[in-house]
């Protein structure tokens, strides 16, 4: 029997991943011809071809197809072997992280701060994005991991579930609302309405909740990132639906008030998710420690929410369809 290595294996995983001897040799910063002797060699060591190569395009051969499932759990067994073995302190490698502007405003600098204690040998290249691309880039395998509105519902995504954020109202403190405590739908609708994006989660919600309630068309200005809506808020352009911890600081120094409503959009569900095929070992151990900054940061700023406070309704746990920042 001719021997075969780990090397080898796991460069037949990302050809078999990427559909592509190319992509697989920049993914493993390596140059084509290498990719292709592994290949060779491996399909020499097992008297099996593992793939056609037809006009550029890469694909499984039956036997390929066969070895695939075999080959990905030998990798999985010698990566936790080698985990075992290492330290933290000596994992090394580039983490391509991506995420939803909400984060970017909450828990991303105490991650990057552990992340660097933790694993002073690993590099973080960060993507600030909406989800919709967030998603698209990781299930293209140009991101190791996403903190996106979650779950990617996809066999080969793993997602870790986040604390929550609520969303609260908020306005400038110079717009004329109604005197009493508890404001209705009806009387939001005297101002145009700040949400999240068109293709977002929050505006979709929110714009069913306006149009199906209220007999007159909504108002609602949509805007691609957090910053332009706090700004429009500031200006006393509308109302907005922002999460509460965004706003905090706007709010405890009188720039910006909270609204009491009959209503309030479902929280921001987050996630952090990450390709588990081909097994990324820095993306796993990275989704854990996010989990972990931001239950602590939700512990220590007390925005945990209660789960027998149903104020703002339950947290959005469904498919990624429309999405968020």
């Amino acid at each position: 029997m001719i021997p075969f290595n780990i090397k080898q294996l796991e460069t037949f995983l990302l050809v078999a991943t990427f559909g592509s001897f190319r992509k697989a040799a920049e993914r493993l910063n390596t140059t084509q011809p290498a990719v292709s002797n592994r290949i060779a060699g491996l399909e020499e060591a097992l008297g099996a071809k593992l793939f056609e190569r037809q006009s550029g395009n890469v694909r499984l051969t039956a036997q390929g197809q066969r070895l695939l499932p075999s080959a990905q759990r030998v990798l999985r067994v010698a990566e936790r072997l080698q985990l075992t073995a290492s330290s933290l302190s000596e994992t090394a490698g580039v983490l391509r992280l991506g995420v939803a502007e909400t984060i970017v405003h909450t828990w991303l600098p105490d991650f990057l701060r552990e992340l660097q204690a933790n694993y002073p040998l690993v590099d973080t290249d960060i993507v600030v994005d909406a989800t919709t691309t967030l998603r698209n880039e990781l299930m293209s395998h140009r991101l190791d991991i996403a903190v996106l509105m979650g779950p990617i519902l996809e066999h080969s995504i793993e997602n870790i579930e986040m604390p929550s954020f609520p969303l609260v109202w908020v306005c400038s403190p110079h717009l004329k609302l109604p005197s009493r405590r508890k404001l209705t739908l009806t009387d939001l609708m005297q101002f145009p309405i700040i949400s999240y994006a068109r293709t977002t989660r929050p505006y979709s919600e929110l714009y069913r909740k306006l149009t199906g309630e209220l007999e007159e068309t909504p108002r609602i200005f949509p805007a691609n990132s957090l910053a332009a809506s706090i700004k429009m808020t500031l200006n006393g352009i509308g109302i907005a639906s922002l999460p509460e911890e965004v706003v905090q600081d706007y709010t405890a120094s009188g720039k910006l008030r909270i609204v009491d409503c009959e209503w309030h959009p479902s929280d921001l569900q987050f996630t952090a998710s990450y390709s588990s095929e081909p097994s990324n070992p820095i993306a796993e151990r990275a989704a854990k420690l996010a989990a972990s900054v931001a239950n602590a940061y939700a512990a220590r700023t007390g925005k945990a929410q209660d789960p027998t406070d149903d104020r703002l309704g339950p947290a959005v746990s469904q498919p990624v369809e429309v999405t968020g920042r």
